[in-house]
């Protein structure tokens, strides 16, 4: 008898026919995830099971729970004996030092298994009411005592633990995420990985209007995004030019909206050229002068690249709730200014008008702005500690 790791998959079992390419993508992810421990894995189409040392089973399921894809984790004694002597002990074994109520669950996958489910609950169930001082109650038991029954062992666990569901990370794509210093885009972020996109970061900087802690910021919060990502990279734009050259030229009221369009051109060349589908940011909708919908559809006005806005509909609070759910609240709420927050106009307009733009627009040569910017860009090693990592 062994302990052995045992996940469900989440809705990657709706996928039917492709369903083993999503398994294959889970699979890969937990070994890049738990490259530093020694263990096994064996999959098929409804289970897989982690053969790991037991002095690392705690460790490694810290990693697990962060995984996209599990919809559930159980650390199960396993036995090749699949008798029903060898069952009731191994059950008993585990609820001996339970209190107040149980419930026997048993999932039989090996049909020609001479004993039906039902009844193995109800035998199992019975001893374990002989031996004990617990009591059953199939509704609401505090604790749930599983036993799978498989081909090549019986696998018994008692309740389990929740994953995180969604899909394995890069099973649907790769984004460009717009990673601001501020709550909403790490949580933009994190949603979307959620759904199985592999994310890369970019973040906008006007130093030396914005400090080098603003940057730190968002190396801390890519690096959080990270435990649930896979392999993403951080990169850096300076922005400085683009953004004096709006606020000494053009009508400060469209100053925002203007700044958002030069992004999303610059974001829009980065996410082809690394061979990105979509472009994520964390606008939700009339949170901010620049996130009414009438602003929100002049500065999509300059791509016809997909733009994935995960909290459009988020309320602010549900926002903080899930930042502080993944630990990226007390980071963001740091009081770093990035380049979207210094030359904040004191009337933003909020219904811009598309002609008046492109008539400021017009007064200067944004383009060779954008290609310099583009052609020097910085790429950042998420993986490298550096003068960031007291953020953490």
């Amino acid at each position: 008898m062994k302990k052995v790791i045992l996940i469900k998959y989440g809705e990657l079992t709706t996928k039917k026919d492709n369903r083993n390419f999503f398994i294959k993508i889970l699979k890969k992810n937990i070994f890049d995830k738990l490259s530093s421990f020694s263990f096994e894995i064996k999959d098929d189409y409804y289970r897989m099971f982690i053969y790991p040392k037991e002095e690392d089973i705690d460790s490694i399921l810290d990693v697990l729970k962060n995984i996209f894809g599990i919809h559930e984790i159980n650390v199960c004694l396993m036995s090749e004996d699949l008798s029903i002597e060898n069952i009731k002990e191994i059950s008993l074994s585990l609820m001996k030092e339970k209190e107040g109520t149980f419930k026997v669950e048993t999932n039989r996958s090996d049909k020609s298994y001479p004993i039906k489910s039902m009844d193995m609950s109800r035998d199992v169930g019975a001893h374990i009411l002989k031996n004990t001082n617990l009591k059953v109650d199939v509704h609401s038991p505090l604790t749930k005592l599983n036993i799978e029954i498989r081909h090549e062992a019986v696998y018994i666990y008692e309740n389990s633990v929740k994953g995180l569901g969604g899909y394995p990370v890069s099973t649907l794509g790769r984004a460009l995420l717009m990673l601001s210093g501020g709550i909403d885009s790490p949580v933009a972020g994190y949603l979307t990985i959620k759904r199985g996109v592999e994310l890369y970061y970019l973040y906008f900087e006007s130093r030396p209007h914005t400090s080098i802690e603003a940057r730190n910021k968002v190396i801390a919060l890519a690096r959080k995004l990270e435990k649930y990502n896979s392999n993403g990279k951080l990169i850096v734009v300076n922005f400085t030019k683009i953004q004096e050259t709006i606020y000494k030229n053009l009508d400060t009221d469209y100053l925002i909206t203007i700044m958002r369009r030069m992004m999303y051109r610059i974001a829009e060349r980065l996410a082809r050229k690394n061979k990105c589908l979509a472009i994520v940011n964390g606008e939700s909708i009339g949170q901010v002068a620049s996130q009414t919908l009438s602003s929100i559809l002049s500065v999509n006005n300059v791509t016809t690249f997909p733009i994935l806005r995960p909290l459009c509909s988020f309320d602010k609070l549900d926002i903080i709730e899930i930042s502080k759910k993944i630990d990226t609240y007390d980071i963001s709420i740091l009081p770093y200014e990035d380049c979207c927050t210094i030359f904040v106009p004191k009337h933003p307009v909020i219904n811009p008008n598309l002609k008046h733009i492109l008539e400021e627009e017009s007064k200067f040569d944004f383009n060779e702005l954008l290609d310099e910017a583009v052609n020097n860009i910085e790429i950042i090693d998420l993986k490298e500690k550096d003068n960031y990592s007291d953020l953490l």
